[in-house]
């Protein structure tokens, strides 16, 4: 079974200004690309090899390759499948609800989900995750997810890639910049519905 590509909903410049059009295309066609091609190669010959990506990332003693590419392939299905023009705003869903009583408001949500974005270090991640019922703000190193780590754990449900190639073409340095603007393009009736589906 080959891994492909996921076409996205949406035109490379369907979440301007947010995220411009280079950026999308460059992000999907090159960066998603290269990890789904490096994550087949690796697959090859593997007892992995017919596996979900999931089950992928959650095993034991995944390679180098497997990890960082199978991480990358992952990661990338989440992040362009919770994005989506004319979204963003507060959720008025079960999600919603969970993240106020989670988080006490909306707005502290966003403030502690934007730290663990900015104050990642170099290359990485942030995520909302969902384990045991309760919502859980955390970010990870590289191309890792929740599924590979022990301290980060539970199934994620919405997700914000920092490394530089997702934003540094219009925003340069400015990430905080870049990751207030991600909320701007939150598609959280997607983010609720995977939510739902953990629960």
């Amino acid at each position: 079974m080959k891994f492909e590509l996921p076409k996205l909903d949406y035109a490379y410049d369907a979440l301007e200004p947010n995220i411009d059009a280079k950026t999308m295309e460059i992000h999907h066609s090159k960066h998603h690309n290269g990890y789904t091609n490096n994550l087949n190669n690796a697959l090859e010959g593997s007892p992995l090899n017919g596996k979900t990506i999931e089950e992928i990332c959650k095993s034991d003693g995944l390679s180098g390759a497997l990890r960082n590419n199978g991480g990358g392939y992952y990661n990338h299905c989440l992040f362009w499948n919770i994005l989506s023009p004319n979204s963003g705003g507060n959720p008025n869903n079960e999600v919603g609800n969970a993240i106020n009583e989670q988080f006490g408001s909306f707005d502290n949500f966003k403030s502690e989900f934007s730290k663990a974005a900015g104050t990642r270090f170099g290359s990485g991640w942030a995520w909302l995750c969902i384990k045991d019922k309760k919502l859980s703000i955390c970010s990870t190193p590289n191309q890792d997810n929740p599924l590979m780590m022990d301290q980060c754990g539970g199934t994620p449900v919405l997700c914000l890639d920092v490394w530089e190639h997702a934003y540094y073409l219009n925003y340069q340095n400015r990430r905080p910049d870049y990751i207030n603007a991600f909320f701007n393009v939150i598609n959280w009736n997607k983010v609720n519905e995977l939510y739902l589906n953990a629960l």
